[in-house]
């Protein structure tokens, strides 16, 4: 392990730093930590009142719901998997997160409202791993521009099937667009998907993902309600604005969301370059809602983690998730991804509540109860990230994401979910683009297990 100099004691009334790093999610509290291992004077600026960022728990009893993000996709090789464990923060087995037809005991319902068979989901489950084979040649053949829908259609009609079955098939990958990326396959660049495989199982965590922050925090100058509003930069430093008043340092660590990036919100004087703004242009924020539902009894399928509608009554609420032993009391977990996120973006809680609530009375008819306890979340509307997380546009290119981490006069340092090709949109991503702008930093390899240590 390498040896790290003891970081400096926080003075609250400093105005200097070595480095500034904006946002305190994930990667900015990595990016961070490394740093003032490293003997650096950090600052951390956060414009909400906690950290963590889209890690965002709610706590009522002992019930820990995670509104933001919920899942480890893929724990073999991962990085984020042993930080999780070194912190001893408990995590459950959970292998359904990233949309898998099969793998974990999913019940289907035809279009007409019936569970399949086994055999059945064997047969759709075939299919769709033979359409994803046909998917990725049609992917890699697709021309600049092309829309991830239309890399679907292709592969389809390359298939030849007849119409139900291809239909099947076709909606079951648009809602993966929809919940994988929250937006719809006609909005994504044929490439979006590139980055869809799991590598082991996926984890989810009982106590709540903010730990990870929490941890991550522990020993660092973070000042929480200091809203970021200007960065004016030079080859020399930069100074960084807030309402708190303006902060200097050698270099700036950004790590805000596409949506704050893209909003205005936040502006650099002098701009950014004209290649680092074209990256930035081809990504938008998603429209991706939790919505859970706490009920009084468990009183849909037993031992599945999932339940799935196909057909036209499942075009806006096709997938639930079943809490209720992660809960502990009967929960049932879907989600508001893409056009229905977007049409629903208005209702109130009850409208939302009720319209998935008649779409599993298509299921279950007379037996689905009236939750006890609804929560819904609103991250389209949240002024510090205008969405959940980043998607490609048609036009963009995977390449992309490594691009806007590409550091400006090594002054300007950007990190977060977006800026890293291999699994973006993850707290895996985050994690390591903060270690990545760590390393850029400091021109030297550092360890992940270092992250850990003790300030």
């Amino acid at each position: 392990m390498t040896d790290f100099a003891s970081a400096p004691t926080a003075d609250p009334a400093a105005t200097t730093f070595d480095t500034i790093v904006v946002g305190a999610g994930v990667s900015g509290l990595t990016a961070a930590r490394f740093l003032a291992q490293s003997g650096q004077r950090v600052l951390v600026l956060e414009a909400r009142d906690r950290t963590g960022g889209r890690t965002f728990t709610e706590r009522s009893g002992d019930v820990a719901t995670d509104r933001g993000a919920s899942w480890i996709h893929g724990i073999d090789d991962n990085p984020l998997t042993a930080i999780v464990n070194a912190f001893g923060m408990r995590t459950a087995e959970f292998t359904v997160g990233s949309y898998q037809p099969t793998g974990r005991p999913i019940a289907y319902y035809s279009p007409t409202g019936e569970r399949l068979s086994d055999d059945a989901v064997a047969q759709f489950a075939d299919d769709v791993r033979t359409f994803d084979a046909h998917l990725a040649t049609a992917v890699q053949a697709s021309t600049l521009g092309s829309s991830y829908e239309q890399a679907m259609d292709a592969a389809l009609s390359a298939l030849g099937w007849n119409p139900d079955r291809a239909e099947r098939v076709r909606e079951f990958v648009l809602h993966r667009s929809e919940e994988q990326y929250g937006v719809h396959a006609g909005l994504l660049d044929a490439h979006g998907l590139d980055d869809d495989t799991v590598e082991g199982d996926e984890v989810v965590f009982p106590d709540g993902y903010d730990e990870l922050a929490s941890n991550l925090a522990q020993g660092l100058d973070v000042r929480l309600e200091h809203v970021v509003t200007g960065i004016r930069w030079s080859k020399q430093g930069a100074t960084v604005s807030t309402a708190q008043g303006d902060f200097t340092a050698d270099r700036v660590v950004v790590t805000v969301p596409i949506g704050v990036l893209k909003s205005g919100d936040l502006t650099f004087e002098p701009a950014l370059p004209e290649w680092l703004t074209h990256a930035i242009d081809g990504f938008e924020m998603n429209n991706f809602e939790k919505v859970f539902l706490r009920f009084p009894t468990r009183f849909w399928d037993e031992s599945v983690y999932a339940i799935r509608q196909q057909g036209e009554a499942g075009k806006w609420w096709h997938s639930w998730y079943d809490l209720t032993d992660l809960h502990g009391v009967p929960t049932l977990l879907t989600f508001a991804a893409g056009p229905s996120a977007i049409e629903a973006r208005e209702w109130s809680d009850e409208q939302i509540s009720s319209s998935v609530l008649d779409a599993l009375r298509g299921l279950y008819g007379e037996r689905v109860e009236h939750p006890d306890q609804v929560l819904v979340t609103r991250w389209q509307d949240d002024p510090y990230s205008y969405g959940s997380y980043a998607y490609m546009r048609p036009g963009s290119t995977p390449d992309d994401h490594d691009l806007m981490a590409t550091p400006v006069e090594n002054v300007l340092h950007f990190a977060g979910e977006a800026t890293w090709t291999d699994d973006p949109a993850t707290v895996t991503a985050a994690l390591r683009s903060g270690h990545r702008a760590a390393e850029n930093i400091l021109g030297v390899a550092l360890p992940f297990d270092a992250l850990t240590a003790a300030l």
